[in-house]
């Protein structure tokens, strides 16, 4: 029988218009058999730390008063062998020329979840993907995403790509795993430094992972993978 995974995603500054010219795309995945375990895990650690278990996980809320408890978090993430983490980098989004390539941003932004997603799946295994809800327009573009998944890996019986679904991010711990880690890469690509508690946790991560987080990892890292997109000819 196939193994079950779950897959988490998120996205940070995807706008072709927002706050930063650095767009990130990240994905964390496990076990289905391991989901449950791995929920009720992070609800002990935010009580551990005197929060309520409803409390939600973002890079946004990151703190010096509350840093302990994202370290913690992070540790958690590189000691459980069943948590992975992929991430998408567009370091510059005024250099996109959506026109060239006759495509509006929004395509680009899906090509891109294909990139961050297509390198995830293996074919002896299943996957239920998980997005946040990006806005009431999508639905059709998660389809469409859906079946390029399936057809660039041969998935004509659906045995690999279960089904791609939006969920609401602040009902799903490890979702908001996903939105912690994808808002550290964002914060050390955009150069900032003005919060004390996310410099401490992106040292922690550094230190844990042993990677600068500027650079694309190997193609295959399994725990925390960078990519970095440059662009090509294909866009």
């Amino acid at each position: 029988m196939r193994p079950l995974y779950n897959v988490y995603c998120d996205e940070s500054c995807h706008l072709e218009n927002d706050s930063s010219n650095t767009m990130v795309l990240g994905a964390v995945w496990c076990s289905e058999a391991k989901k449950k375990e791995i929920f009720d895990r992070i609800k002990e650690i935010k009580e551990k730390h005197g929060l309520k278990k409803g409390f939600e996980i973002k890079w946004n809320k990151v703190s010096a008063s509350k840093v302990a408890f994202y370290k913690e978090l992070i540790d958690y993430f590189f000691d459980d062998d069943d948590l992975h983490f992929r991430a998408l980098i567009v370091p510059n989004k005024s250099s996109l020329d959506h026109a060239k390539f006759a495509q509006t941003h929004d395509t680009f932004y899906y090509k891109m979840f294909f990139d961050l997603l297509k390198v995830i799946l293996e074919p002896d295994s299943s996957y239920n993907i998980y997005l946040d809800i990006k806005d009431t327009n999508s639905e059709h573009k998660i389809q469409e995403l859906q079946n390029i998944l399936r057809h660039n890996h041969y998935d004509y019986s659906k045995q690999i790509l279960k089904r791609i679904q939006q969920v609401r991010s602040h009902e799903v711990a490890v979702l908001q795993l996903t939105d912690l880690l994808i808002g550290a890469i964002g914060y050390v690509h955009r150069e900032l430094s003005g919060n004390k508690g996310k410099l401490e946790l992106i040292e922690k991560l550094k230190k844990r992972s042993g990677y600068t987080l500027t650079h694309s990892t190997l193609y295959k890292e399994n725990k925390l993978n960078l990519f970095i997109w440059k662009g090509n000819t294909a866009q």
